[in-house]
């Protein structure tokens, strides 16, 4: 009896110990919860309302009509309608829209001797999923009178923009970026403060004039050089393995991605001065790395996320930087066509860097 009754003086330590540790406890309960949610709401691979500009250079019954139908499919959300193609590629390249319905100006004529494409449809082929859902609108009857009027596939013409070959590691590596330098700077600074505690070294720390804020900065700065070491790495291997171009500016791509790695730098350490262990660093990084992953449109098109969870794809740094990679190396997008992304990474860098140097306190409790 006496080795079953030490066994289960263990278990009952154990067992005390993890309710006492309220975060470890949090996410036995958490992470499926928040799986759970993520992949049966926020998930979806039926893709609806693609942000979609329309330019109608016909402007009649029939093109209306068609349009009329388009919508209905609601793959397609209409935001926009401009003038010419010219205007729709723009808007594609600032990464503003995903789909551009072309109609030209002799398009009912078109629809009558079927001698040339009626529609062509623009798809932002930047995105790994967008393509394959468009080609089902080929199909799509171009008036809602089919018995004049045949489904003809030739009908609609589906161009494939920045990716015409439809190759995976085009689409995914400038999104992999985002996903690698995420997992890696963050858990590399949501040990730090941690680490510095259960060393000892806080003690040091707590005798020199160092500020809070100039020791996150100083925790922050060296991580820096080796995220855009790790960038430079996995272009290179993305450029000689899967020959993935870089279209756009590779200065305003470091650029972008100096922002990225200090805003997820900043997260991480202010992970760290809210845990008390690197255990408890550890859990942290995982439950926000998932969504991260899932919520970015990295592996499922942004616009097809329900609307709740397209609020908190937006709050991640993630989210906005594979908007800035993509439109750099696949676009040839500028950092001017996509302010918006640029401004909240630099604000959620500085707000996060604040928050962890007001949370962390030069003593030993």
């Amino acid at each position: 009896m006496k080795p079953l009754s030490r066994l289960m003086a263990v278990m009952r330590k154990e067992v005390r110990q993890m309710l006492r540790d309220r975060l470890t406890f949090a996410m036995i309960l958490g992470i499926p919860i928040m799986q759970i949610l993520l992949f049966g709401y926020a998930i979806n691979t039926d893709v609806r309302n693609l942000t979609t500009a329309v330019a109608d250079e016909a402007n009649t019954h029939l093109s209306r009509e068609f349009i009329a139908r388009l919508e209905q499919t609601q793959v397609t959300k209409i935001a926009q309608r401009v003038n010419t193609v010219g205007e729709l590629e723009e808007l594609m390249s600032a990464g503003k829209i995903s789909i551009g319905v072309s109609i030209p100006h002799d398009f009912d004529r078109r629809v009558i001797d079927r001698e040339r494409a009626a529609v062509h449809i623009l798809v932002d082929g930047s995105d790994p999923t967008i393509g394959g859902i468009v080609d089902g609108l080929r199909s799509m009857p171009i008036a809602f009178d089919t018995t004049t009027q045949p489904e003809r596939l030739e009908q609609i013409e589906v161009r494939p923009y920045y990716n015409p070959e439809r190759r995976t590691p085009v689409n995914v590596i400038p999104g992999l970026i985002g996903v690698i330098l995420t997992m890696t700077m963050m858990i590399f600074t949501a040990v730090a403060v941690v680490r510095e505690r259960e060393r000892g070294n806080l003690e040091l720390l707590i005798n020199t004039p160092v500020t809070s804020a100039e020791l996150m900065i100083g925790k922050v700065v060296p991580y820096i050089a080796i995220g855009l070491i790790q960038l430079l790495v996995i272009l290179l291997a993305g450029d000689f393995l899967f020959d993935v171009p870089v279209r756009g500016s590779v200065f305003e791509l470091y650029l972008a991605a100096s922002l990225f790695i200090a805003a997820n730098l900043a997260l991480g350490l202010f992970i760290s001065t809210a845990v008390k262990t690197q255990f408890q660093a550890m859990q942290m990084t995982f439950f926000l790395i998932l969504p991260s992953i899932l919520l970015s449109g990295f592996v499922f098109p942004f616009d097809g996320m329900p609307v709740f969870a397209q609020y908190l794809g937006e709050a991640l740094p993630i989210t906005h930087f594979i908007r800035l990679s993509r439109g750099i190396m696949l676009r040839e997008a500028g950092l001017g066509d996509m302010p918006g992304a640029l401004i909240y990474l630099a604000t959620f860098s500085v707000v996060a860097i604040t928050a962890a140097a007001l949370r962390f306190s030069k003593r030993l409790d």
